[in-house]
């Protein structure tokens, strides 16, 4: 029996549309890494990027559930002393909404060079605009659509 490698110049990747839209942060972002990984194709390798392309609208209408939204804090570090900059979730969403689900993201990938790459291929925004209509964009299979 022979153990076959997928090409990985030979993929056929996908662009997949996610609107974030009323959808709860951490389930979104399980399912966005996997999307990324390559984890729902059958040509998976774990050293390997698999992955589909990940755009992602909306992501100032995410939801939280909780009260994560005040106790939720994300930290950052300047690599000087003194340089610890701490903000809440909900400060995050009002500066920055497309950080708070690559962050998310970034979490649920193993670390690494590959992971690094991989994260590469999520663009993320804030609003319902992006310069992506060109990739024939298919929304992706398995979210259930926001209700509001």
């Amino acid at each position: 029996m022979k153990t076959t490698f997928p090409d990985v110049n030979a993929l056929n990747r996908r662009w997949v549309l996610v609107d974030a839209q009323g959808q709860v942060l951490g389930r979104l972002a399980t399912r966005i890494a996997l999307a990324l990984r390559g984890k729902h194709r059958p040509t998976y390798t774990p050293y390997l990027d698999t992955g589909d392309f990940v755009v992602v609208i909306n992501a100032e209408k995410v939801k939280v559930t909780g009260r994560k939204l005040s106790q939720k804090t994300y930290a950052r570090y300047s690599g000087y002393p003194g340089g610890l900059k701490r903000s809440t979730l909900e400060d995050l969403l009002q500066r920055s909404p497309d950080r708070v689900i690559r962050q998310a993201v970034k979490g649920m990938l193993p670390d690494g060079p590959l992971a690094r790459r991989i994260l590469g291929n999520l663009k993320v925004y804030a609003g319902a605009a992006h310069p992506h209509q060109a990739q024939q964009l298919q929304p992706m299979q398995g979210l259930p659509k926001a209700t509001t």
